[in-house]
């Protein structure tokens, strides 16, 4: 959120906030780019999949950790999609 302007009233000062807007909405409703931007833009923007980019970020992920237990001979096993809970967590502290 973007804040506009302030006012003050009664010795308090009250905010005043502009809509929310994603960054490619600020861009593209501010003027300053040429059409043909504007365009690529628009078309970068609907070519965008966000379960898509999710299941790439989780394939890599899964590498990385694959990597690191690789690096550590598999003596402490790491699940990425588990929360540990506290006690566990200073247990492999400790070892």
């Amino acid at each position: 959120m973007r804040l506009v302007r302030k006012d003050r009233v009664d010795g308090k000062i009250k905010r005043r906030y502009a809509k929310p807007q994603t960054p490619y909405r600020i861009l593209r409703d501010s003027g300053q780019l040429p059409p043909e931007q504007i365009k690529m833009l628009d078309e970068l923007y609907h070519s965008l999949n966000p379960a898509d980019l999710k299941r790439r970020i989780d394939q890599k992920l899964k590498k990385l950790y694959a990597l690191y237990e690789r690096k550590k001979k598999g003596s402490v096993r790491v699940n990425p999609y588990k929360k540990l809970d506290p006690t566990s967590v200073t247990f492999f502290v400790m070892q």
